[in-house]
């Protein structure tokens, strides 16, 4: 382990940008069916969200700035097509599926075991992806 004072995220947390289309319905699904909780809002066009100890930022599009000239932020442009996903060690699948299925969460598919491990996909309303699993090992 590095000495406090040579670990450059030293008392630091994570925070994923997930860029969306619309933040308002992202939030709410983050919200609703996720069970997230609301930190902060920024002007309509951005909203920080806590997840599972986790930090979430939901940004809408933008434009290049000075510190970032030549990337912009763009919602995923085809939802079958992942980059980045999250993955929630669940301890029951199948119970975790139906209540997120309840509130709403279009799955996949159900929960398919794997034998070691049972898992199912679902995607928030811009088509970022979500498994949930439970290791049987």
């Amino acid at each position: 382990m590095e000495n406090a004072n040579q670990n450059p995220f030293n008392k630091s947390e994570l925070t994923t940008i997930l860029v969306v289309s619309d933040v308002q319905k992202s939030k709410v699904f983050y919200q609703k069916v996720l069970g997230s909780e609301l930190f902060r809002e920024y002007g309509g066009d951005s909203v920080v969200l806590k997840f599972l100890g986790h930090w979430i930022l939901l940004v809408s599009s933008g434009e290049p700035t000075a510190d970032k000239p030549d990337i912009r932020f763009e919602p995923p442009a085809q939802p079958n097509k992942v980059g980045h996903a999250y993955t929630i060690r669940v301890e029951d699948c199948q119970h975790s599926y139906e209540i997120l299925k309840a509130r709403g969460a279009e799955f996949i598919t159900p929960p398919y075991n794997w034998g070691a491990e049972i898992r199912c996909f679902f995607q928030d309303p811009d088509g970022h992806l979500f498994e949930i699993s439970e290791y049987r090992g």
